[in-house]
């Protein structure tokens, strides 16, 4: 069966039909640039300072995220000459992400301070914060999206997160860009929103 119109016309209003020799393309077909975002840390542990001229929630500059993902396992049924599939357990990623190490935020070690708060090598404990206040060495860990306009336009919301490793970047007398921090989080639940609410 032939289709009787095409779909981009239709449902996203383009014009097919000649507009002074160009046709007339939807902006509905736009979509969100991988390059417009901000990481920002809610409920971070008092060991990390925050520095002069900022305030809690900490925004940080980061320049890549990676492993906003959340599955379920398969649950594989047999049934004589049958197999299905059922979803089973979930398990979340783990976020990667790389800072510029800025010298007005010190953020390098900043995020070192945040990282002891798992594993402290100075005494060997992990956890120490929560040992001393229950809960607080988990973290709220939110990406925001922004459209061209820099408006927000979604929220991924990363709940019960902490820093699993901390990673400085090569240094090299040849290479002319920025230091950086890679700092991988694990968490426990990933929201997806629609909205910046």
């Amino acid at each position: 069966m032939a289709k009787s119109s095409y779909y981009a016309s239709q449902a996203l209003n383009r014009d097919l039909n000649d507009n002074k020799g160009l046709p007339v393309i939807s902006q509905d077909l736009d979509a969100i640039r991988a390059y417009q975002w901000e990481v920002t840390f809610k409920n971070l542990p008092s060991e990390v300072e925050v520095p002069l001229g900022f305030s809690k929630p900490l925004t940080l500059a980061a320049k890549q995220v990676n492993g906003l993902s959340v599955e379920v396992e398969d649950i594989e049924v047999n049934r004589v000459n049958d197999k299905v599939y059922y979803p089973g357990r979930p398990s979340m990623g783990t976020l990667e992400v790389t800072f510029d190490n800025l010298l007005k935020t010190k953020a390098g070690f900043q995020l070192y301070k945040y990282f002891q708060t798992t594993y402290d090598p100075a005494t060997g404990e992990m956890t120490s914060t929560f040992l001393n206040n229950p809960g607080s060495f988990k973290t709220t860990i939110e990406v925001l999206e922004l459209n061209g306009a820099m408006e927000p336009v979604s929220l991924v919301e990363l709940r019960g997160a902490y820093p699993k490793s901390f990673t400085k970047a090569e240094k090299n007398y040849s290479t002319g860009e920025f230091d950086t921090i890679s700092v991988t989080f694990r968490y426990d639940f990933l929201f997806q929103r629609g909205d910046a609410s």
